[in-house]
């Protein structure tokens, strides 16, 4: 593994799993150790940014696949009620059985539309806009800055002293 101190900020091998704390010497520069910090803090935050696109896009395709079936579970829905009102129509003008058969139709589609938009309504429910994996990294890497911070200035001031 590379040493952390020597990663530019556009290193692929630099992420959130493999950041290493800034080593403590005393002959570097502290502007040395400044830039080395604000390298780390920049590829945590591209690395974030890089979660949060990665979360909402598998979040938005599982909520396209859910409103699938609620479209298609609409769409079912026009067209048994299509056939509802047709059968209405036909027993109207008949009294006869010619109005069954549409009437049985539409009662098939009108199950069928209910059933797709009782699954569409589930997996619609399973989806969370929220980017929980980006949150709870993001705090990670906010308690880590901290730390190498407080790492930074008790040893600035041991050393000071």
């Amino acid at each position: 593994m590379k040493d952390s101190r020597f990663s530019g900020p556009d290193d692929p091998e630099m992420s959130a799993v493999n950041r290493q704390p800034v080593m403590e010497t005393d002959d570097r520069p502290v502007s040395q150790v400044v830039q080395d910090i604000f390298a780390n803090v920049q590829e945590i935050v591209r690395s974030e940014v890089r979660l949060a696109k990665t979360e909402i896009t598998e979040e938005i395709s599982q909520a396209t696949r859910a409103g699938v079936y609620l479209a298609t579970g609409g769409v079912c829905a026009a067209y048994a009620l299509g056939f509802l009102l047709w059968s209405a129509a036909f027993a109207l003008q008949q009294v006869t059985p010619v109005w069954l058969a549409p009437l049985l139709v539409g009662l098939v589609v009108a199950v069928a539309a209910g059933v797709l938009i009782v699954v569409g309504r589930n997996r619609m429910k399973l989806v969370n806009p929220k980017p929980e994996k980006t949150i709870a990294s993001v705090k990670e890497d906010v308690e880590w800055v901290k730390d190498q911070t407080k790492e930074r200035n008790t040893s600035t001031r041991h050393a000071v002293s």
